[in-house]
């Protein structure tokens, strides 16, 4: 496997989610505004992967080591056996979008395309046991996510397997432990193997008082699973910060924090109302990153609402960008959807900030456009990991992204996906035959095995 380490400085692989043949517009999320916005529209499943594989090919063009995961099953007919329906998968299908087609669409969300809400990762470098430690996100906040994280788990295994990493089952299901992953957690450091600052970001208590409570869209991440997190990736107590995401920012559509604020070693891209108490926050930051860091000073870039209001912030994606170091540059890349090139305000701001920012030189945009009128931006698709040498290289190989994977990709997209998909197509069995038989295709080029229920 060819590495991008670098002075021996530890790389950062983002390992994004291949986009499922089931990709729809369910508009099954609540508090995502583009969902809800979309719901129902015809969705292009075939554009949609191809559009993910060219922003993988973009990112490791830019000489960035880029990882895959694989899209889930789907309809996942194991849900709605336990619902109570049974009979060949045909008849589950006919029973289900007679009786409750509302059930159908949650077994066929594509979701497990943002891979940002597939687990949280610890780097070894901050953990006690000097082990990368994974915890897959129990999305118990919305149905038709909470029945991933068993399969997270299992190809996280499959991914990242050996004694170099430790993988944790999801957090106890239900809403006290609500918990979405690495879309509401930074980290800061000088470099990827050093040790860093870690911020947990959750959006209310589970059991203590709210005084500050979103009201419209729901506070999905709870204080509890954070915290319990951060126990289970063995983080000493001076390494990590807990912060509330500002509920007037969640009610305006950021239902993740990865939608007002983004991190790369040491810089932190983020809104002036994304927390609560920010002044506070930036305070500790601060203290903390300077006692773990003393040589490394943590450069907070604050968007102002009068430069970018939080309607645009939202709807542009500003935030859900990749923030990456680019081998041999001394200042950072900001990776967008074009969707911020197209609003004029956020346009405004970003023609200035690579002028005036220390720290982020060059911006670049990608189109991702089938994924965020479902909700979703470049920095959702993907989840950070960072290595070091000796684990990046006990990586499985199959999951790194190469020009013979990348070539191979492509034709199986084209082969077994439609190019256009409606709610209504979620009733016919023939679509549930042609997702297995590509799934099944895919595991042969992985060399997975039997991986998916459906093969068993």
């Amino acid at each position: 496997m060819t590495t991008a380490l670098g002075n021996n400085q530890g790389v950062e692989v983002n390992f994004d989610g291949l986009i499922g043949p089931t990709h729809n517009y369910g508009g099954l999320s609540h508090g995502n505004v583009a969902s809800k916005t979309n719901a129902l529209k015809i969705a292009y499943p075939k554009l949609a992967a191809l559009q993910g594989l060219q922003k993988m090919q973009f990112m490791r063009g830019l000489g960035l080591e880029q990882g895959i995961l694989l899209p889930q099953q789907r309809p996942h007919l194991p849900t709605l056996r336990a619902l109570g329906f049974n009979g060949s998968d045909e008849q589950i299908i006919k029973q289900v979008s007679n009786a409750a087609p509302e059930l159908l669409a949650q077994c066929y969300s594509a979701s497990s395309m943002w891979s940002a809400n597939a687990a949280t990762v610890c780097p070894s470098a901050d953990a006690s046991d000097s082990k990368v430690h994974f915890t897959a996100a129990n999305l118990s906040s919305m149905c038709h996510r909470s029945i991933e994280h068993s399969s997270t788990s299992r190809l996280l295994k499959k991914v990242f397997d050996g004694e170099h990493f430790s993988h944790h089952d999801a957090l106890p299901s239900g809403a006290h432990f609500a918990d979405e992953g690495a879309a509401n957690h930074n980290r800061f450091t000088a470099a990827y193997d050093q040790a860093g600052l870690q911020l947990f970001v959750y959006g209310r208590y589970s059991f203590r008082a709210n005084p500050q409570r979103s009201q419209r869209f729901p506070s999905r991440q709870s204080f509890e699973a954070s915290q319990s997190i951060a126990r289970l990736h063995k983080l000493d107590l001076g390494a990590h910060v807990f912060a509330q995401q500002n509920p007037e920012i969640i009610d305006a559509g950021a239902f993740h924090n990865d939608v007002v604020s983004v991190s790369n070693l040491s810089t932190f891209f983020t809104h002036e109302q994304a927390f609560v108490d920010q002044a506070e926050l930036k305070t500790e930051l601060q203290t903390k990153f300077r006692a773990i860091r003393p040589d490394t000073e943590l450069d907070i870039i604050e968007v102002p609402t009068s430069a970018v209001s939080l309607s645009d912030a939202v709807s542009s994606y500003l935030f859900n960008s990749q923030l990456v170091q680019l081998p041999g540059q001394e200042k950072m890349t900001l990776v967008l959807p074009t969707e911020s090139r197209d609003n004029r305000s956020v346009a405004a701001y970003l023609n200035e900030l690579a002028d005036t920012s220390r720290s982020i030189g060059n911006i670049e945009f990608v189109d991702v456009r089938q994924s965020m009128q479902n909700g979703g931006g470049p920095a959702c698709l993907r989840l950070r990991v960072a290595l070091n040498e000796e684990e990046l290289a006990a990586v499985n190989p199959q999951f790194m992204l190469t020009n013979s994977r990348l070539k191979e990709l492509n034709a199986w997209v084209e082969r077994h996906y439609r190019d256009q998909l409606i709610a209504e197509d979620l009733a016919d069995p023939q679509l549930a035959r042609e997702c297995f038989t590509a799934l099944d295709e895919l595991t042969q080029l992985f060399e997975l095995g039997s991986f998916y229920e459906f093969q068993r």
